[in-house]
């Protein structure tokens, strides 16, 4: 988080174009807040993990600092790379899927990229949520989910939001992965009918995201709370979580630059002054 108060205060004041943001629940907001999975949210292991790839390979012992980093790619570096994935190394696994998702050093393909992705869900779904490479597996399974989302042209990956949702679900629940939590709750908001308890489900995983500093559910968050979208307006803790999802939001982000642009221009000093309160308790929050 690269907000400071000498920032926040300028934001306030009109300094810089910016403006204030507040916690979800109003109150002070501890970064290690654990997630909890929401009422009616069952926290199983999807059953598609079992189905992803082969009877799992225990981990070599590679330490993760001896696997070499995707950037320009060698063919001795993707040799160990590879050599470490097929010995079931989670890092490895990780490195080569992002390698083959970004087009990285390797020809861009999607589906050599699902394939990596499988092997981290299929043989780590359990592991501890604690354990040194759990932030991988709850990545996997957020890009898997992704994937399910959107499909995979020309292959067996067909767009299937029910299998996106089940990996999201997962991710966000046992891993507490922040990511995972904000596109749960879109999945909830997108739902058919959009019922009350669709929107109750996607608000709580929004506020859990966002409390974890991810900034697009500050965002959304932010804009849902402002405008009173589907519940009053809460205009001094919108401004708070969207100055703090414009800070961090890349130069690509338009609709957060926008959203906190038309936020600000409604704002009134009131307002302004209390989302800065809000934000302090943020900052101390954080540090605490």
């Amino acid at each position: 988080m690269r907000t400071s108060r000498r920032t926040i205060i300028a934001f306030v004041l009109g300094a810089i174009p910016l403006a204030p943001a507040l916690g979800f629940d109003g109150t002070p907001v501890n970064s290690r807040v654990k997630s909890a999975a929401p009422l009616g949210v069952v926290a199983t292991p999807p059953a598609a993990a079992a189905q992803l790839n082969n009877k799992p390979v225990p981990p070599a012992a590679v330490p993760a600092s001896a696997v070499p980093g995707p950037a320009n790619a060698t063919s001795s570096s993707m040799m160990a790379l590879e050599y470490a994935a097929e010995g079931g190394h989670p890092v490895a696994q990780w490195k080569l899927g992002r390698m083959y998702a970004d087009g990285d050093g390797v020809a861009q393909n999607d589906l050599r990229a699902f394939e990596y992705f499988s092997r981290i869900a299929n043989q780590h779904a359990e592991d501890n949520p604690s354990a040194p490479q759990a932030g991988i597996v709850a990545n996997a399974f957020v890009a898997l989910g992704r994937y399910y989302l959107s499909g995979i042209p020309n292959s067996k990956v067909k767009s299937d939001p029910e299998r996106a949702r089940e990996m999201f679900s997962y991710a966000a629940s046992y891993f507490g992965n922040a990511d995972a939590q904000y596109d749960l709750a879109r999945l909830y908001f997108k739902s058919t009918g959009n019922s009350p308890e669709s929107f109750r489900q996607g608000i709580r995983w929004l506020g859990l995201a966002a409390q974890k500093g991810q900034y697009q559910a500050q965002a959304l968050l932010g804009q849902m709370l402002f405008n009173g979208e589907q519940m009053p307006p809460q205009r001094a803790r919108g401004l708070m979580w969207l100055i703090l999802a414009r800070e961090n939001a890349g130069a690509d982000e338009a609709w957060i630059k926008e959203s906190y642009n038309r936020a600000i221009a409604k704002a009134s000093e009131s307002d302004r002054a209390m989302a800065l309160q809000m934000i302090e308790h943020w900052v101390k929050g954080r540090r605490d």
